[in-house]
């Protein structure tokens, strides 16, 4: 019997070890996020750099084809800020295999200056990215066509409010449009040109 296990070891051992190629990997087809789902994902990776992690910042990015209808994005960056590290960090979310593009999945920026203040509380966060995009696209939006669209969230301290900013065009500088949109009641703000 012995003998009989060393003689199937062996087979199974050479077995393995084949000289036929690796199976072809096939590209990932890009995975698109709303703001909210990507946020999760940098908010947890947040948390294993400071416990006290609060976002102050959350903003899409237009990858090649892929420019942000829908509200969704393949890539989201946003910043967090501790108080007890006296530091800011970015984290970025990336669902794309692109040379403009980080690694798919999060990766932490370097740590940068403390910014105070401007934090805001993940509570007031209930409306997402495509619920904006629609709100804004009833509020002219829908008459913007060929151009990228970006989201940004953030709080607007005088209104004591979250805010998402649908951007349509590359940047707020150079939009065509900016509808800014309540991001815990999903109500209609204002609009900008």
């Amino acid at each position: 019997m012995n003998r009989l296990a060393m003689i199937m070891l062996s087979l199974a051992v050479l077995a393995g070890c084949t000289s036929a190629p690796a199976p072809e990997e096939k590209p990932q087809p890009p995975e698109l996020a709303t703001g909210r789902s990507a946020f999760q994902r940098l908010y947890v990776s947040a948390h294993g750099w400071a416990a006290d992690a609060m976002p102050y910042q959350l903003e899409s990015q237009v990858i090649g084809d892929h420019r942000g209808e829908g509200g969704k994005a393949v890539l989201w960056r946003a910043a967090f800020a501790s108080h007890a590290q006296r530091s800011a960090r970015p984290y970025v979310w990336s669902g794309i295999d692109s040379p403009d593009a980080p690694s798919r999945g999060v990766s932490p920026g370097p740590q940068d200056n403390f910014v105070p203040g401007n934090a805001f509380d993940t509570n007031f966060l209930k409306v997402d990215s495509d619920k904006a995009y629609q709100v804004a696209q009833k509020h002219g939006g829908d008459r913007i066509t060929g151009t990228p669209i970006t989201y940004r969230l953030d709080w607007a301290p005088g209104e004591n409010k979250l805010v998402w900013h649908v951007i349509y065009g590359p940047s707020r500088n150079d939009a065509k449009l900016v509808v800014d949109v309540d991001a815990t009641t999903g109500e209609f703000l204002r609009k900008e040109k």
